[in-house]
């Protein structure tokens, strides 16, 4: 296999090189098939890696890293990593600081080779617990002894040596998931010189070799970020996030009762209510009619997130004047008030809430305050919708369609494997000690499960092999994938901002194009679009597996809506989705950043493509093509069609007029053909089914033909910063384009209202011809065999050019004569 890609890839690298019209820039954007060595296909009692140089006799390295039997662990899409791993537990009846007498402030520190780490330190503790584990990569450990020391902080000078522990790495045992977890053990500390001697004090420890697989790899420290100090540690470990389970919140504001304006005594106030969660606000209509009791009836959409932090606060105000309101009332309501509608029939019983007063009422105190028995009061129905699904992502690419309410979900009908194994070819990302560096860490989003790599510091091409796993419930959905450089190692951005972890790229995959129990290993290209133009910032490297657990439910899923029931008994418009789905970002953006370590905002925003909906030309070009690609299927029938009529291959032409011999007198057999056709068809392209998964397409998106002005364009801010002179020309130019748009749109509108025409009597010679004309056809169809009708007809289309006009035909003539209301238009 590896040996055809390799003479696939010379080949196309000859053609592209030797005017074969391939494009060496363009190959570079492509998906490549990987080989890699998958935990699956590890042999039993092989030999793993070589031991690295410089191990000091290696023996015992080797006896560790050498004859490893193929462990049974889920780890089976990535590639084997082995660590060696001390968990640092706690000490015991530690000795007091020889010089005050009192408790010492003790600390562990874990030494193996040149690499060090340490533990928290405890301020006069003689019994500290840490339960603190360190691990060591394989690839780069340079001795065979593991030392372990305990050590007591001191403010000014060193630090005292208290004891040591030692291992020998050709001791230490091999423990892989799913073993139980090695059990820890108290060890004597020795002294300082290794004469055997033992101080006072003991350490509990737990020492063994393991995988990426076991259960402390997330939440140890490693040596590959040996050099990461303070908040940055936490900022670099693996992590899985969930998002919040949103919910969407109905209030309907029905009416008011009793409103009272503060100004103007007499007059009737013009009332409307705002509803506000959170940052979220919305308005209903101000009532047209001045009244004491206003009515509304109108529903407002919140998107709200269990735990319920916002509560809903109704606000009556008065338009008192243009851009002046008064607050006449309000009220606050926490959430969980409202109940849970699980589906549309439920009647949601409505409730009166009273509003506080403001202004010149909410200054009586007192006795006076308890004489007010009749206030203002709002009439509301609430509840939490269970029975939509809360999108936070674009429909279009969207990774999960189940409602909100768990109780709806219906049973997983496959499991989603993702092994993301590394990747190659980074680019420089910031400058660190005059140098270009990049600590790139993965982020994997499917559903409401978000996952996390580990960084790898300072590497250009790393290694992760992390393997994920997710359950799914519909196969037409899509996994996004993208690489991040990490900028939160204790350093901030520029000018003192906070700093952004960095876009270096992402890939979606979906779902149904896989084929299922196949293992997919490609290097995904990771293309950035940029103001300069596009340009690969390296590869990902992944092994994805599509497991069915039921084909029967997979195969059903696809007769059935995408979304769920509610969205189709009661959609909401397009405008209230943008809306919802951009407050839905922006509150899984929060909740998702307070995590720790975060996935801070402009990850989550990167993901989701918040910003897909804003104008692009470039965009704007791509779908256009798009559109045209999608009716060149269309064009290429109808110019084949144009050249049989025009018998330019007699033999075609011939075999289609015995098809419609055969079709005019055996009409029932034409549903058949055509089923039978696009079945043989369907056969005819299995042979070249795609067999890899689709992939970031540069031409599809019309990248690498876009003009510089073009990207800068698509990179500016909303509201814009460029100069003044820069947005006339973007403004002309768009009108240019809208221009065309235009042309096209009005000639669609005017065939339109000629076929209107056809019967309005607009033109009454016209219609008086088109309605003669409908008369004769119905006497001469009615006495005419429909055979002989058809036969007539596809022989008249099929006619010799010999018997041909080279001027337009009669019913062409006669509809571009008709009139439009074009000719209304200012």
């Amino acid at each position: 296999m590896c040996v055809v890609g390799v003479l696939q890839w010379r080949f196309k690298r000859r053609m592209s090189g030797h005017g074969g019209g391939g494009d060496p820039h363009h190959e570079d954007f492509q998906l490549k098939d990987t080989n890699p060595l998958l935990g699956e296909q590890w042999p039993k009692g092989a030999a793993g890696p070589a031991r690295p140089a410089g191990g000091g006799g290696g023996g015992g390295l080797a006896g560790w890293l050498g004859v490893v039997d193929k462990p049974s662990s889920t780890y089976d899409l990535v590639e084997q990593m082995f660590f060696l791993y001390v968990r640092v537990v706690k000490a015991k009846d530690l000795p007091p600081n020889p010089i005050t007498g009192a408790p010492m402030d003790p600390y562990v520190e874990v030494r193996l080779g040149n690499y060090k780490g340490t533990t928290r330190h405890f301020d006069r503790r003689a019994n500290p617990e840490w339960d603190h584990v360190f691990a060591f990569s394989k690839s780069r450990v340079q001795s065979n002894v593991l030392e372990v020391f305990l050590k007591d902080r001191e403010m000014l000078g060193r630090d005292d040596y208290v004891g040591k522990v030692t291992f020998d790495l050709a001791e230490v045992p091999t423990r892989v998931p799913p073993d139980s977890p090695l059990a820890p053990q108290w060890y004597r500390l020795e002294e300082r010189r290794g004469e055997g001697g033992k101080v006072r004090g003991e350490l509990m420890l737990a020492v063994w070799i393991g995988t990426q697989a076991d259960e402390a790899f997330p939440e140890a420290w490693h040596s590959d970020a040996a050099a990461v100090r303070g908040e940055g540690v936490a900022s670099v470990r693996s992590k899985a996030y969930v998002s919040p389970k949103l919910w969407y919140l109905r209030v309907n504001v029905i009416e008011a009762q009793d409103v009272q304006p503060q100004q103007a005594r007499g007059r009737a106030p013009e009332v409307f209510v705002k509803a506000q969660v959170g940052n979220q606000i919305l308005k209903t209509s101000v009532v047209p009619a001045p009244t004491l009791n206003p009515r509304w009836n109108e529903d407002l959409l919140f998107v709200v997130a269990e735990p319920f932090e916002e509560q809903l606060v109704l606000m009556v105000e008065d338009r008192v004047s243009p851009g002046k309101d008064d607050l006449l009332g309000r009220v606050a309501l926490p959430l969980t008030l409202f109940e849970k509608r699980l589906d549309h029939r439920p009647f949601v019983q409505s409730r009166w809430f009273d509003l506080e007063k403001f202004g010149v009422g909410a200054a009586i105190e007192g006795e006076t305050r308890r004489e007010l028995r009749f206030a203002s009061r709002v009439h509301v129905r609430a509840c939490l919708e269970g029975a939509y699904h809360v999108m936070d992502e674009s429909t279009m690419y969207i990774s999960d369609t189940r409602p909100t309410a768990r109780q709806l979900w219906k049973p997983p009908v496959g499991v989603l494997e993702v092994g993301i194994l590394g990747a190659a070819g980074l680019q420089p990302m910031k400058n660190r000690d005059g140098r270009g560096a990049t600590d790139a860490y993965c982020v994997a989003k499917y559903g409401q499960k978000w996952v996390r790599t580990r960084t790898m510091i300072g590497n250009f091409n790393p290694t992760w092999n992390e393997q994920y796993t997710w359950e799914v419930f519909d196969p037409c959905t899509v996994i996004t994938i993208g690489v991040f450089d990490n900028c939160h190692l204790g350093t901030n951005g520029n000018n003192g901002q906070p700093a952004r972890d960095a876009r270096i790229g992402k890939i979606r995959i979906r779902l149904s194009t896989l084929e299922t129990d196949r293992v997919y290993t490609h290097a995904y290209p990771l293309i950035a679009l940029q103001k300069s133009g596009v340009k690969k910032m390296g590869e990902l490297r992944l092994a994805v597996r599509f497991t069915c657990l039921s084909l029967v439910n997979m195969l059903h899923l696809y007769t059935q809506p995408l979304l769920p029931r509610m969205h189709y008994l009661h959609p909401f418009t397009v405008t209230q989705l943008d809306a919802l789905r951009y407050q839905a970002m922006g509150i899984v953006a929060a909740r998702l950043g307070r995590a720790e370590p975060p996935l801070r905002r402009e990850v989550v925003e990167y993901m989701l493509d918040v910003e897909s909906h804003m104008w692009s030309m470039r965009r704007s070009k791509a779908n256009f093509f798009r559109a045209v690609s999608l009716f060149s299927g269309l064009a290429a029938a109808a110019r084949w069609f144009g050249d049989v009529c025009q018998w330019k291959n007699v033999a075609t032409t011939a075999l289609v007029h015995v098809l419609l011999l055969i079709l005019v007198w055996y009409p029932e057999l034409i549903l058949p053909t055509v089923f039978l056709y696009m079945f043989l068809i369907g056969l005819w392209n299995y042979r070249r089914r795609p067999r890899h998964p689709p992939h970031m397409d540069t031409k599809l998106s019309w990248a690498e033909a876009a003009h510089p002005d073009e990207l800068d364009e698509e990179f500016d801010t909303f509201p814009t910063s460029r100069p003044q002179d820069v947005v006339y020309m973007r403004y002309d130019r768009l009108r240019s384009v809208a221009g065309r748009i235009q042309t096209v749109v009005g000639d669609m509108a005017t065939q339109g209202e000629r076929l209107q025409s056809l019967l309005s009597w607009r033109d009454p010679r016209a219609t008086c011809l088109f309605v003669l004309f409908c008369l004769l056809a119905a006497v001469v169809l009615y006495v005419t065999p429909f055979r002989v009708v058809a036969l007539v007809a596809g022989l008249y289309v099929l006619r010799h050019p010999r018997f041909r006009s080279r001027l337009p035909a009669v019913p062409s003539n006669f509809f571009r004569r008709l009139p439009s209301r074009a000719d209304s238009m200012l």
